[in-house]
């Protein structure tokens, strides 16, 4: 029996892969479906610049796959969960080539939908950052009245910055045309680059995407093109090849791989023992994100808020419409200034704050040229949270259910 798995490892290791694809197949459709082409660049990626590497990467993977799961049975998250299995099927690759690109294995990680959350939470906290600078490099050349969050005030008229304005698909992009040049840039050389050497070259990337964001907002305050249209992705067109891509060209002739590729070895083995345990942890996971989850969103709610009078919009969405206020009690999951975003809100400040000496999220909202004002904040045994990533440990560790709370009415 040993020796038919020896010998038919690779053939049981496939087919594991199989059934493990199989029982996701809807988080893995939905994660494609965000990301096809990012994901698919990154496979490219794998087959073309994966190399011979003196570097064992079977128990680092499965370090790595086994934090993921631990993080996703405990918070049942599908994000965590996707990403996973992204990496075990890096694992079985390299468990029958064992060769590795890292830099393939930074651009699974960019296009995972983990990291598109984590953006996503980070985009207004960016925007108002970059309209900050912006302001305080414009008030030494023109006259401007007053900035409010993303709002520009010059002679009495209003510039919004809006989120397609600060080119965060480009963020991508540019990370995705460095990834290609240091791979070209090895094939050529018949060597590689160290880790130091990629996440010095990815950091100067990031770099000049901040960069190429802030002569870009600078040029459409200046020509008062905020609205999309065809000068508007000019502009930004031209920003990012001018600031990001041009400098990246320059700069990869001061990265030079020095590593000689290792010559192929014929007496590699399978190794498929870090295998099977990374295949237990993944299907455990998988049976256990497939249950149907007790969010408990309204044990223990404040009577205050008349939850008889409310309504389920989903099994996560509680709505109370109260007198001149909508609340909504909602699983952590979802952020509410991409909830109120996507329903057409500019957000124009947000910000963390005290209210009877407890620290919640505040932000200022317009629509249809009314504003909103809209508080919330996370809350677990009673207790109000504003940091996301501390209820999530208090969760991850203590399994304790958690709730966030949004309330939001007009200002008059």
């Amino acid at each position: 029996m040993h020796n038919f798995i020896i010998q038919h490892s690779k053939k049981i290791a496939l087919i594991i892969l199989g059934c493990l694809l199989a029982i996701n197949y809807i988080i893995i459709v939905n994660g494609i479906n965000s990301n096809l082409f990012g994901i698919l660049f990154s496979i490219l990626l794998f087959l073309i610049g994966g190399r011979k590497t003196s570097f064992n990467m079977n128990y680092p993977l499965l370090g790595l796959i086994f934090l993921l799961e631990f993080i996703s049975y405990r918070l049942h998250t599908k994000s965590i969960h996707f990403l996973a299995l992204s990496l075990f099927v890096c694992f079985v690759y390299y468990s029958f080539t064992q060769k590795f690109s890292f830099i393939a294995f930074i651009c699974v990680l960019l296009f995972s939908s983990l990291f598109n959350t984590f953006f996503d939470y980070l985009t207004v906290e960016i925007k108002q950052t970059l309209c900050y600078t912006v302001y305080l490099t414009l008030k030494n050349f023109i006259h401007i009245d007053k900035i409010e969050g993303v709002n520009f005030y010059i002679n009495n008229a209003k510039i919004t910055i809006d989120t397609a304005c600060m080119g965060l698909s480009m963020f991508k992009t540019g990370l995705l045309a460095g990834a290609f040049l240091l791979t070209l840039e090895e094939r050529k050389q018949q060597k590689h680059f160290n880790i130091k050497q990629i996440l010095l070259f990815s950091f100067f990337l990031i770099l000049l995407n901040i960069i190429s964001n802030y002569f870009r907002i600078i040029t459409l305050i200046l020509f008062n093109c905020t609205e999309e249209n065809a000068f508007h992705h000019t502009i930004g067109l031209i920003c990012f090849v001018f600031y990001q891509i041009a400098p990246m060209l320059f700069l990869i002739r001061f990265f030079k791989p020095a590593k000689e590729t290792i010559a192929d070895s014929k007496s590699e083995n399978f190794k498929f023992f870090p295998l099977i345990i990374a295949t237990v942890i993944l299907f455990a996971t998988s049976l256990e994100i497939k249950k149907e989850q007790d969010y408990k969103l309204l044990d223990g709610l404040n009577p205050t808020y008349e939850a008889s009078k409310g309504i389920w919009v989903n099994k996560e969405v509680f709505k109370i419409v109260a007198a001149n206020k909508l609340i909504y009690i909602k699983t952590p999951a979802h952020n509410p200034l991409i909830c109120w975003t996507g329903n057409g809100y500019k957000v124009i400040e947000s910000k963390v704050i005290k209210k009877n000496n407890e620290e919640i999220c505040f932000a200022k909202m317009e629509k249809n040229n009314e504003l909103y004002s809209s508080y919330w904040w996370y809350e677990c045994n009673n207790k109000k949270y504003s940091s996301l990533i501390e209820v999530l440990l208090i969760k991850l560790v203590y399994n304790k259910p958690i709730r966030l709370i949004n309330e939001t009415n007009k200002m008059l």
